[in-house]
């Protein structure tokens, strides 16, 4: 699977993913179809075989088992491992990583601090939280770039990630909660999603058409959000006629603790990240 041709991306850069599961394998595809780098200038590694096949059948990108090699290979190496792998994968590679490249990482629970006491040396490191919409191109990312990271290098890693994500720079305090926020999220949504298509169902909807009115009407309000500027109560409260329907839907949710129980689990989850 390995091949090596020297190469780097328009900026001169090559780019690495160690580990290419679903955020990873949606960040690569990004990058890729952005035509901020070729696949000639990426690689890739993985434990699994059959991923590396099937990533060097989709994307073309390079493909090696060995961690070691990915590291020496990339300019810009992302870690897109699960955080109970960082250790192990961190202990084998510390050694061939350098203090001229960048080092992006995924995983939440993993501080600035814990990154350079088990990398064990000086190096530029971008903690980051991407979500799963990175796989459709709508993905959204908080960066926290360690004191040796320039603002050129800032740059540089949210203009190669702006092919699936947006992105925000953020002080490393607010990380845990870009992973409830945004990171968890998503899950939250799809909750919400297939409730509605549930009640579009049990109202006599086929189950395919209610998803698709559910998601719609999702994806709609959330960029409602975005481009109008309006506070999320103003644009609900458009929704709301007096004496109509959807203020008694409205009266309902708040009746069952809709907000509640959505602030509750959100701070669950940012416990749980804080304490990873």
């Amino acid at each position: 699977m390995e091949n090596h041709v020297d190469g780097g991306t328009d900026m001169g850069k090559k780019i690495g993913f160690i580990g290419c599961g679903n955020m990873g394998g949606a960040m690569m595809q990004g990058i890729l179809g952005s035509g901020k780098c070729t696949p000639q200038e990426m690689i890739t590694s993985d434990k699994s075989e059959a991923a590396l096949a099937e990533k060097e059948k989709t994307l073309g990108v390079r493909t090696t088992t060995d961690n070691k090699e990915a590291a020496a290979f990339s300019d810009i190496l992302f870690l897109a491992v699960k955080p109970q792998f960082y250790e192990s994968v961190i202990t084998e590679i510390k050694d061939t990583v350098n203090e001229e490249q960048i080092i992006v990482t995924i995983a939440p629970g993993k501080t600035l601090c814990w990154l350079k006491e088990t990398f064990g040396k000086e190096l530029k490191i971008i903690r980051t939280m991407p979500n799963t919409p990175a796989m459709v191109k709508e993905g959204m990312m908080g960066l926290c770039p360690n004191e040796h990271v320039t603002e050129e290098e800032i740059a540089l890693i949210r203009d190669i990630c702006d092919g699936f994500s947006a992105t925000e720079v953020i002080p490393e305090h607010l990380m845990d909660v870009v992973t409830a926020v945004s990171g968890s999220s998503p899950a939250y949504v799809f909750l919400f999603i297939e409730a509605m298509a549930d009640a579009a169902v049990a109202g006599g909807m086929p189950r395919a058409q209610a998803y698709k009115f559910a998601a719609q009407a999702v994806m709609g309000s959330a960029k409602m959000v975005l481009e109008t500027g309006k506070h999320p109560g103003e644009l609900k409260d458009m929704v709301c006629s007096p004496a109509g329907t959807t203020i008694q839907a409205v009266r309902v949710l708040e009746e069952k603790g809709m907000r509640s129980a959505v602030m509750e689990a959100m701070m669950k989850c940012l416990d749980i990240s804080r304490n990873m």
